[in-house]
């Protein structure tokens, strides 16, 4: 530094300390100031809590064996729910390669008559009523 920019900065520091007292005179702000520091216990309160939030975030984010057990756990959720649906999509393709495989043969009504007794059937029939119930009521609703 140079001595001439010394004084200047000097001069400059002076000039923001009466800013700063020229803004504190101001009543709105002598108000605004009296509303901070009678809600400070409050405020320290919420920094508490905000701070302890943090931690106990941080402290999560960062355990290894936590974090190991929590993706173990998602994993046993999610085995059976994708066993499941790869099981029902091998039964489509099977069913899509049975159904290419008697294109040449037509169902009959006797054919679908024996189809109705079927139990897999029947349950397939109640649960598309029940659907087409439930899409008719909400459609009746809005």
């Amino acid at each position: 530094m140079t001595q001439t920019s010394a004084p200047q900065e000097s001069a400059v520091v002076e000039t923001q300390k009466l800013d700063v007292l020229d803004q504190l005179m101001k009543p709105e702000v002598q108000q605004s100031l009296t509303v901070l520091v009678d809600a400070l216990p409050k405020l320290a309160e919420i920094v508490t809590l905000a701070t302890k939030a943090y931690d106990f975030a941080q402290s999560v984010a960062t355990d290894k064996v936590l974090i190991n057990d929590f993706a173990h756990g998602i994993g046993e959720f999610v085995k059976p729910v994708q066993e499941k649906a790869k099981g029902i999509a091998a039964a489509a393709i099977e069913a899509g390669e049975r159904a290419q495989a008697d294109a040449g043969a037509t169902v009959g009504l006797f054919g679908m008559l024996k189809m109705l007794k079927d139990p897999e059937v029947q349950k397939t029939l109640r649960f598309a009523q029940s659907f087409l119930n439930v899409l008719a009521e909400r459609k009746q609703q809005h």
